[in-house]
């Protein structure tokens, strides 16, 4: 098994009502230390998301997703958080947290090539 290296990740999650712990799996983040590798994968199915919650805002929660990238993506218009190190913004980006757009719990994994294993992780979990 040489070559690969641990990863976590976590599934990103949109819950319209908060109270009915109901969800959507719409992305995936991944994080390896080794390899200084943060990244995501997003997408939101317009028909589907309407399909279980007719009231949700679609602009605004694609304007949630699009902070959540540019946090992990450490972008400088991505706020303080943006412009903490690679760890750090995993972790406060996996941090349990009551709102619109959530993440699971991390999950770790092995593999060689994150991009890979994230490409991988997203075709299973959300698409």
């Amino acid at each position: 098994m040489q070559g690969n290296h641990l990863f976590e990740y976590a599934v990103i999650r949109v819950v319209p009502r908060v109270e009915r712990e109901e969800f959507l799996n719409v992305g995936v983040v991944l994080y390896c230390r080794q390899m200084k590798f943060l990244r995501m994968m997003y997408s939101l199915d317009e028909v589907r998301l309407h399909a279980f919650c007719a009231s949700l805002d679609v602009p605004e929660l694609q304007s949630y997703l699009a902070a959540f990238e540019k946090i992990c993506n450490g972008e400088k218009d991505g706020g303080p958080i943006a412009r903490l190190d690679i760890a750090s913004r995993f972790r406060w980006l996996t941090a349990m947290r009551s709102t619109v757009v959530q993440t699971s719990r991390v999950h770790p994994g092995l593999n060689g090539d994150p991009q890979a294993a994230l490409t991988r992780l997203y075709e299973q979990l959300v698409l």
